[in-house]
């Protein structure tokens, strides 16, 4: 397979650009409609191997001599596991849909620089972007799932990875790519009292319109500000007890049917809620989202701070240590603004778990070097600005045990995962339909996918 069986869950950043691939792509009069393949009840278009084709050539990555052969096996493989987490029930919520949609939107908007003109460019809205990729979301992120539960006992100890590494011959030694370890310092724009007071007022009359029997889906449509639920008038679906804001869920599981709330605040901003139905421990609501607007005076103004800082810190005044410390709104600051990578845990950054526009600064920068003021999206999409230190800068080199066994322990942990899920498929294709069709029969498959 491509690099290996777990190559469908990489596939997750960029998606969102295939379908205007798709639709160049067809312009070369490329059958783009043609089912290729069906496992279970679920098919496979050849417009989805050449839109993610497409993505894989525009980010430089070479799939060899057969890409759509190469492709399709990957596609294969989320397919049977979507079609075995059906029949096993295994799902994920809304809200985790919702959140991987707004997580690969965000990170979009950063890389083309605002909503406007990622607008512009795919000739459509967000939301509409949205739409045309929430059923395929839902699909990887269930298949996911599956994968967690089919793999989920598998452990690598230490006595198999420093057994692994000692088998390796010299030339056969990964090289780890270089690492960076970074600190930050965050500042946000504040947010004026007039502007939480004008909020509060609006959701004030919105929830008096309700009460005097206006409807509270139509003021949705009309007035939030969550576009996901807004076009559904305000409708969330079915949630538990802990996927919503803790603020949100001890307001919505204490109305009745039909009753609209007081005002709520919480990360996203200031709600009004009303109870749909409650099914047990599942809530199904309608609400109304405002958030207050930040000034332009302001975001310079928080602009002006971090460059004020910066240079205390270049002019020895203090250490960027004490500078997070005493002026960084992110929890780092007791940490010395050290960076958590989100993706391992650790202080260390490769070329990869970073945004593009941020490696390649900080791939001209040296050790002790610090940017000027960027923007940052928080973790609850608000808009924020920071100052970023390298702390450290680790060369590309090979792995060794004393400094690289995380890294030696995951491709370990791989190679065992790697089996247990290639006896999972040998299992499961004998009782499952696969259809190929014969123009892809003859590829060279990693697994006889046609044995049945």
């Amino acid at each position: 397979m491509v690099k290996s069986i777990f190559l469908f869950l990489s596939i997750t950043i960029g998606l969102t650009i295939l379908k205007t691939s798709v639709s160049t792509y067809s312009q070369d009069k490329v059958p783009i409609d043609k089912i290729v393949a069906v496992v279970g009840n679920s098919a496979v278009l050849e417009s989805e191997l050449i839109a993610e084709m497409m993505q894989f050539e525009a980010q430089g990555i070479s799939l060899g001599d057969n890409p759509m052969c190469e492709l399709l096996n990957d596609v294969l493989y989320q397919k049977l596991l979507y079609n075995q987490a059906v029949v096993d029930s295994v799902e994920v919520s809304e809200a985790q849909v919702e959140q991987e949609l707004e997580r690969r939107i965000r990170f979009f908007i950063q890389q083309i620089g605002s909503r406007e003109r990622l607008e512009e460019y795919y000739g459509m809205s967000i939301e509409e972007i949205k739409d045309d990729f929430r059923d395929m979301i839902r699909e990887q992120l269930v298949s996911q799932s599956m994968e967690r539960v089919i793999s989920e006992g598998v452990r690598a100890t230490p006595s198999e990875v420093r057994a692994f590494y000692n088998s390796l011959p010299e030339d056969s030694i990964p090289i780890v790519e270089m690492e960076l370890q970074l600190a930050h310092i965050v500042r946000k724009p504040p947010v004026r009292e007039e502007e939480i007071q004008r909020v509060k007022q609006s959701l004030t009359e919105y929830r008096e319109r309700v009460l005097q029997g206006e409807r509270f889906s139509t003021l949705a449509i009309l007035y939030s500000e969550d576009p996901g639920s807004a076009r559904r008038g305000g409708e969330l679906g079915f949630y538990g007890r802990g996927e919503l804001f803790p603020e949100f869920e001890a307001v919505a599981f204490g109305l009745r049917p039909g009753e609209v709330s007081e005002i709520v605040e919480t990360q996203a901003g200031f709600h009004i809620i009303q109870l749909i139905e409650r099914r047990g421990e599942m809530v199904n609501v309608r609400h109304i989202l405002l958030q207050p607007r930040v000034l332009s005076s302001d975001i310079q103004k928080v602009r002006n701070e971090l460059d004020s800082i910066r240079n205390l810190v270049l002019n020895n005044e203090m250490s960027f240590a004490e500078a997070a410390l005493e002026f960084s709104e992110h929890p780092s600051k007791t940490n010395r603004g050290v960076m958590i990578n989100p993706y391992t845990g650790t202080n260390r950054f490769k070329s990869d778990e970073m945004e593009p526009r941020l490696f390649f600064k900080l791939n001209e920068m040296e050790v002790d070097q610090i940017t000027e003021p960027m923007p940052k999206q928080t973790e609850d999409g608000k808009e924020a600005f920071r100052i970023i230190k390298i702390i450290d800068r680790r060369e590309p080199q090979k792995a060794s045990l004393s400094q690289d066994y995380d890294y030696i322990q995951k491709i370990v942990l791989n190679k065992k995962r790697h089996k247990v899920i290639k006896e999972w498929i040998n299992d499961k294709i004998p009782s499952t339909y696969i259809y190929i069709h014969p123009k892809y029969q003859d590829c060279e498959f990693e697994i006889n996918w046609l044995k049945n």
